[in-house]
């Protein structure tokens, strides 16, 4: 893991050049269809002006998730339109500004969010999806900084409600929501238990703020929980997990627990409706794509107020790696496999 603040040449890993563009030439990650990684491909690609309510952006790193995999292999619950450009944030500098854009400016850094566009050296995006930069983070924190921080802000404070002094239980520490999780949490001042299934994923969460971390793979997992956090159950759950770690969770909540529905790369799970009826419990879904369009104005507020803390050094993302654009299936597939401690960054 590293946790540099610049991005140097000795952190990227450079592959052989395939000369899929020329050089100097604006380029895209492109697939004609949705599907497998060998379907994509790095081309010329030039956005072209911004409309009046867009801006232009020199992108300098994209991040990329599972969820950006899964988007791309067409496994999402969202299908995009095809050509398709993976992507889902980034970090750059703004080139031109349209007529309307207020408050955006030229030679302004800037992160962008969306569910695609981003793995590309110029983007054209709607000014209501791009935020200030804030200049604590690098070019490679910033793009992996906005997307989980907001989606976890949104889970824990509007839709679990923590509070200060309750135990919260976060599954999939070591991806890109749970070390976010992990984080937050600690800043609301929950007792945090990081739940990750390697080594040096838990120690990344216990340097995140965690106050104990327990092995996801353990035999003893749901004793280890208890144990974490002296015998009592717990009050929130952040699952962004699902499958098999779904009710073993649930099922460590104590009377009014909530559990944070969040994602479910391991599976779809399903959980006896008995349970919640026991504990008083809530199973609460967690969507940051619906919250954005339906209530716009307060995810905004979201995204700007964990920038705010981020700016002020009160959180600040992990990164494993970064890649150079010509390695783009190394990166994906890397973030597929979700084994990294810390984030995967595409620099271009």
């Amino acid at each position: 893991m590293s946790g540099t603040t610049d991005i140097s040449d000795q952190d990227i890993v450079h592959p052989k050049r395939d000369g899929a563009a020329a050089p100097g030439s604006p380029r895209a990650i492109i697939a004609d269809e949705l599907g497998p990684i060998e379907n994509y491909a790095l081309r010329p690609h030039d956005p072209g002006p911004p409309a009046p309510d867009e801006v232009r952006i020199a992108v300098r790193a994209a991040g990329v998730s599972f969820v950006d995999v899964l988007i791309a292999q067409g496994r999402y619950q969202v299908k995009p339109a095809v050509p398709f450009i993976p992507g889902s944030e980034c970090a750059g500098v703004i080139e031109a500004v349209g007529d309307k854009v207020a408050g955006l400016h030229v030679g302004q850094k800037v992160v962008a969010n969306d569910l695609g566009g981003k793995f590309a050296d110029l983007i054209v995006a709607p000014a209501s999806n791009v935020y200030p930069m804030p200049e604590r983070l690098s070019f490679a924190q910033a793009a992996v900084f906005a997307v989980s921080y907001a989606t976890v802000w949104h889970a824990l404070v509007d839709r679990g409600g923590l509070k200060p002094g309750e135990a919260l239980l976060v599954l999939g520490a070591g991806g890109a929501t749970g070390f976010a999780a992990v984080q937050i949490g600690a800043w609301l001042g929950a007792r945090v238990i990081a739940s990750a299934s390697s080594e040096a994923k838990r120690a990344m969460a216990l340097a995140g703020g965690a106050h104990a971390a327990v092995d996801s793979r353990s035999g003893a997992w749901r004793e280890a929980v208890k144990a974490a956090n002296g015998g009592k159950p717990l009050d929130v759950v952040f699952d962004p997990v699902g499958g098999a770690a779904t009710e073993p969770a649930f099922r460590t909540l104590g009377w009014k627990g909530r559990h944070l529905v969040v994602g479910f790369p391991a599976g779809i799970a399903s959980i006896a409706t008995n349970l919640p009826l026991l504990k008083g419990a809530c199973l609460v879904g967690v969507n940051m794509f619906q919250f954005a369009q339906a209530e716009p104005e307060q995810s905004r507020s979201t995204f700007e107020r964990v920038l705010a803390l981020a700016g002020e050094g009160v959180f600040t993302p992990a990164i494993a790696r970064t890649y150079p654009f010509e390695a783009f299936a190394e990166a994906m597939a890397e973030a597929a496999k979700g084994e990294s401690a810390g984030r995967i960054v595409l620099v271009p």
